[in-house]
């Protein structure tokens, strides 16, 4: 069985990718673990009557969280009514990125699903603040990002992002093939290139790629940075009707220079379809 955890502030947004991820996998026997944490912000408690009314916060704001939970559990079980799915929610006054770490080791947790952005619906930013947080300190488990309101499509074109640089094992492309196997994709091998031909490494690790996608139906395409990262894979995107972008993530690859804090900010890479981010043990 599948275990898929799905965070949420209760926007529209993160209903979105937890309805995505259901249909994902529809066909798949899963196990949701719906995540609400909640910050309480109380001064430092210097006496009983502090202590008190820092109690009474907790708890009204962990009963407010509870009560969303079982709401979002609610719609999401009459939409899913088909399919071999079984849900539980979890409400914790923790950091995210910490609680999503434990809940990841305690559940087992195959796969992370995540809305783009937060709440205070700000379109001209990449991915949203909470989203960054988690791709940048989840280091074991894949995490799956998903546009607001996405309406869902198959991912049947699915774009790989890579510079070569580093020796993919097929375990670590796990996530990637599994979903183009549900699919049936075709992957897309994306390679962003300053010099006209790949060195010794990157030859030696394409090689080892195409041999992981034998199976697969993929092509290559060398695309020249004749333009900022960010604008070559938005053209890329459109111009091939992607309806998915892969990357791994380790020390120094693409996709660490994409959640860089100052590029996040800027306009240039908006996540327009679902973006699939695959940690490497280094």
């Amino acid at each position: 069985m599948k275990r898929i955890l799905v965070p949420t502030d209760f926007s529209n947004n993160a209903y979105s990718a937890l309805f995505y991820a259901t249909r994902l996998f529809q066909n798949q026997d899963c196990q949701f673990y719906i995540l609400n944490t909640f910050d309480v912000n109380t001064p430092v408690l210097t006496s009983r009557v502090d202590t008190s009314k820092g109690d009474l916060l907790y708890q009204r704001m962990r009963n407010e969280s509870q009560d969303k939970l079982t709401e979002t559990l609610h719609a999401i079980v009459r939409e899913t009514e088909d399919f071999n799915h079984t849900f539980e929610t979890v409400s914790v006054s923790k950091d995210l990125p910490d609680t999503i770490n434990k809940t990841i080791k305690n559940k087992n947790i195959d796969l992370v699903v995540m809305g783009t952005k937060g709440a205070s619906g700000i379109k001209e930013i990449f991915i949203g603040s909470n989203t960054v947080k988690v791709i940048q300190k989840i280091r074991n488990c894949s995490v799956l990002s998903v546009p607001n309101e996405f309406d869902f499509e198959k991912p049947v074109e699915i774009a790989f992002a890579t510079d070569f640089r580093r020796f993919y094992s097929k375990e670590e492309l796990g996530p990637l093939l599994e979903i183009a196997s549900l699919f049936g994709s075709k992957i897309r091998i994306m390679h962003i290139h300053e010099d006209e031909k790949l060195d010794e490494v990157q030859e030696h690790n394409f090689k080892k790629i195409k041999e992981h996608f034998k199976d697969f139906e993929y092509s290559m395409h060398w695309v020249s940075k004749s333009n900022g990262k960010a604008e070559v894979i938005n053209t890329f995107i459109d111009k091939m009707n992607i309806n998915m972008l892969t990357m791994l993530r380790y020390r120094y690859s693409l996709i660490e220079s994409m959640t860089h804090a100052s590029v996040v900010k800027k306009v240039g890479f908006r996540a327009t379809i679902p973006f699939l981010v695959i940690p490497t043990a280094s």
